[in-house]
């Protein structure tokens, strides 16, 4: 792993997104890109299905979509010649349900994330090829022009604008979970954290949030202690046992736990939420590319296409991500500021 991608440089220089990938990637070293996971079975012309073995994240739904020549042909010369458009995602080593995860069938990458990287791709008339690695590496790949774009519950960052350029497609909310008989909630102070311990993901946007809020509870004589765990199991393990009091992650990756543990001795449950851009802003999800790249006005027209003609919001309700939705794509939109206020 090269020196310069340290958290620490991570959290100056790209400030590594939010996402829910966040979960996959913890403290792990680099790890090689793989692309043996990242295929689903093949759909008419014309359609493609999302959803596809999900284990039950998902309702799958056969989506009608075809190419726009209008938008396609606002492609780069060099993606719409390739016929192809590289979608990057950060969910190695063990993927963030239901955004980003292997499916049933072990080899089929499948999420709301890489669905929406299809529907995209049949929008622009390119066949999508899949690129899985951990979160650190998917942006090595769209910075050596290996990864087109990613898909990946990255957070619209004004750090990020200084290499990337974004189409946004979803809300971006951050959550803390807890045991279901916790009796804390954030209820949007952080003032509410003092004496906490509280697991972040490494190299996230929640991460960035989450250490100035330890910095500014320091300067009040208060402590938060932020503890780092290398995957999901282990963040969830910390929490059932008790050596951390709470999780701080992408909203949909909580609510999807909560689900799933919701009839168990281990139960969940959100204890408040967050815009992933701070307390002045709402924060954004979006597509990202490489600065100049001249890919974030189409991708922003090829989802634009999807809100208003239905498919985009068959897509959030497979997923039940309905109350994350967005009225239009932005290219570049304000995003979480420097300053991180």
């Amino acid at each position: 792993m090269p020196a310069h991608f340290t958290r620490r440089s991570l959290i100056r220089g790209i400030s590594a997104a939010t996402v829910a990938a966040s979960l996959a990637t913890g403290l792990a070293a680099c790890g090689g890109d793989s692309d043996a996971a990242t295929t689903t079975s093949a759909a008419k012309t014309g359609e493609v299905v999302i959803g596809q073995v999900s284990n039950g994240a998902a309702t799958q739904t056969t989506i009608k979509v075809s190419e726009v020549k209008s938008i396609s042909s606002e492609l780069p010369d060099s993606v719409r010649k390739s016929g192809k458009l590289v979608i990057g995602e950060g969910a190695l080593p063990a993927g963030f349900p239901p955004l980003a995860f292997v499916g049933s069938d072990q080899k089929t990458l499948t999420g709301s994330e890489p669905d929406l990287g299809r529907l995209v791709a049949a929008v622009l008339g390119l066949k999508p090829e899949i690129q899985n690695a951990t979160w650190e590496n998917m942006f090595v790949g769209i910075d050596s022009g290996k990864v087109d774009v990613a898909f990946s519950n990255v957070t619209d960052t004004e750090e990020r604008k200084k290499k990337y350029e974004f189409a946004s497609y979803r809300q971006d909310n951050l959550a803390f979970t807890v045991p279901k008989k916790s009796t804390w909630n954030f209820d949007g102070n952080y003032e509410n954290l003092a004496g906490k311990t509280v697991s972040v993901s490494a190299g996230t946007n929640q991460e960035k949030i989450l250490l100035e809020w330890e910095k500014k509870l320091e300067s009040e004589g208060k402590k938060l202690t932020v503890k780092y765990f290398q995957d999901s199991n282990s963040v969830y393990l910390a929490l059932s046992s008790g050596k951390i009091d709470a999780y701080l992650g992408p909203n949909p990756g909580i609510a999807y736990h909560n689900k799933q543990t919701a009839n168990t001795p281990n139960a969940t449950r959100t204890a408040g939420t967050y815009s992933g851009a701070g307390a002045s802003l709402q924060g954004l999800i979006a597509a990202t590319a490489k600065k100049d790249s001249g890919l974030a006005k189409p991708l922003a027209d090829a989802i634009d296409y999807l809100i208003k003609n239905g498919q985009y919001a068959e897509w959030l309700k497979a997923y039940n991500l309905s109350n994350e939705a967005v009225a239009k794509s932005e290219v570049n939109p304000p995003g979480l500021p420097l300053d991180n206020s």
